[in-house]
């Protein structure tokens, strides 16, 4: 499987093959240790003896068929949605109805917003803090570049330059070996403050990768599949996340890309790593921060691993933080000791913001029977953006009874929140109808609708910057 360099022992892996699932390989699955047999499980171990681990996996087979076999009407869905409100928003009622005046909303326009962009239409920084605020910062920064990466490359351009007076650097739609397309985006931009020093001018740039997009079904197989793969002394990893980021189709991380003539466009880690090279090679004082929300997050955490992995000193002595905001679990806890470790050693800040009762941060689900943890420090906010300094995000229970009755009644007062919030925290805080009805949709599936980018803006907004001092403490710890 893994290559490497300091270990040639055999790894394990667990692969889930939902494309070849036949409905009466589950019931075998769930009442027969031997997990060889179906087609659509692949693993090193040739008996499972634990029925919940099973079941685990019987549960995560379903939903990833499920989400394949609706994926081509999700997505319909998604897109008359986004363009239904893309032409509410470009036709108002005097000119549509008085003057007859239609205005057609172009997919690639730099006015066209997605629905993520509609839940939360706000473009502009926060204009209280700068550079000087350190932490507090970039981590508003981060948030606003993790919701803008949902857009197109137009959008995110003419944001980046028009509103935040920043350098836009590109856009890309990266390869996945695995499933033969285009699946990862990321956007790289400057902030284009420099700060003078003895040796030359010192500029920021941010990596933003895109996060899990709403009607994208294979977004969502990502954050359910419990696939992983072992890295010998390092650990189990995510195997849906590494096939986003560039792993290679013989389970590798090979230090240049292996060739193939059917890949149609880059790989996203080895595309920006030496993307990051050049913009050293242009500026040797050039910094990195590195953020995504929801899957965005993953992959950034994972990006700097594999940086860790191929002992890229020279970049990753220059990230300046990991901003990640409803991120999912990527590893288990020997991934997670090796990866504090480094970020320790090359002095590399971790944060990992959670918001209230946000769903994705709790998956892949966390138990006796499943490898995932958490690692870093969390900063953790309940639904009044109170911050909590914690080694992991409170989700007692959250898939039982009780946390569901506890999850329900905070949709609750979020919705109730929703119509009072702008007499509390200000106009720059005010809700929508479209995000309304997701406060409303949150009572009914909990969880959900806490994973939107809004209220990690609004949480790193509010946050007072001796969270962070709190943070370095608790992360010493």
């Amino acid at each position: 499987m893994m290559n490497s360099d300091d270990d040639d022992e055999p790894r394990g892996y667990l692969i889930l093959r939902p494309e070849e699932l036949r409905p009466w390989e589950l019931v075998r699955l769930l009442f027969s240790g031997d997990i060889e047999k179906p087609r659509s499980v692949d693993s090193s171990e040739t008996e499972e003896h634990s029925f919940r681990h099973r079941w685990l996996i019987f549960v995560s087979l379903v939903l990833l068929k499920l989400l394949r076999f609706f994926s081509k009407l999700l997505a319909l869905v998604g897109s008359a949605l986004e363009f239904s409100l893309n032409f509410l928003s470009n036709n108002s009622f005097s000119g549509l109805f008085l003057r007859g005046e239609v205005v057609m909303p172009q997919r690639t326009s730099e006015n066209y917003q997605s629905f993520i962009g509609h839940l939360d239409t706000r473009v502009s920084l926060d204009m209280t803090l700068n550079r000087e605020d350190g932490e507090k910062y970039y981590a508003a920064l981060s948030i606003m570049a993790s919701k803008i990466a949902y857009e197109n490359a137009a959008r995110i351009k003419h944001v980046v330059e028009n509103h935040w007076n920043m350098k836009y650097l590109g856009l890309v739609d990266y390869w996945n070996e695995y499933q033969e397309k285009e699946t990862t985006q990321a956007f790289i931009m400057s902030t284009d403050e420099t700060t003078t020093r003895s040796n030359g001018q010192e500029t920021t740039v941010v990596v933003a990768f895109r996060g899990t997009e709403l009607f994208n079904s294979e977004d969502w197989c990502s954050d359910f599949d419990i696939t992983w793969f072992e890295l010998p002394n390092i650990g189990n990893i995510h195997g849906g996340f590494m096939k986003a980021l560039g792993l290679q189709n013989n389970c590798s991380w090979p230090k240049e890309p292996l060739s193939n003539p059917d890949r149609k466009s880059p790989l996203a880690y080895y595309s920006i790593r030496d993307s990051l090279k050049t913009l050293i090679a242009q500026n040797k004082n050039t910094k990195f921060v590195l953020t995504g929300h929801s899957l965005g997050g993953a992959l950034a955490i994972l990006f700097t691993a594999v940086l860790v992995i191929h002992h890229e000193t020279e970049l990753l002595e220059r990230i300046q933080g990991v901003y990640t905001y409803g991120q999912p679990r990527v590893g288990d806890s020997k991934f997670g000791e090796f990866m504090e470790k480094k970020l320790e050693k090359y002095n590399i800040k971790y944060y990992r913001f959670v918001y209230n009762n946000d769903i994705v941060p709790r998956l892949p689900y966390d138990d006796k029977d499943l490898m995932f943890k958490h690692f870093g420090t969390c900063i953790y906010y309940d639904q009044n953006y109170q911050a909590k300094v914690m080694r992991e995000q409170s989700d007692e229970n959250f898939f039982l009874l009780r946390g569901i009755i506890k999850m329900m009644w905070s949709a609750i007062l979020e919705f109730i929140r929703s119509f009072t919030i702008v007499a509390e925290k200000g106009s720059e805080y005010s809700e929508g109808w479209l995000l309304k009805g997701g406060r409303a949709l949150g009572i009914i599936v909990p969880g959900v609708s806490n994973h939107t980018p809004q209220d990690y803006v609004n949480a790193t907004r509010l946050t007072l910057p001796c969270v962070f001092q709190v943070y370095r403490d608790v992360s010493i710890t």
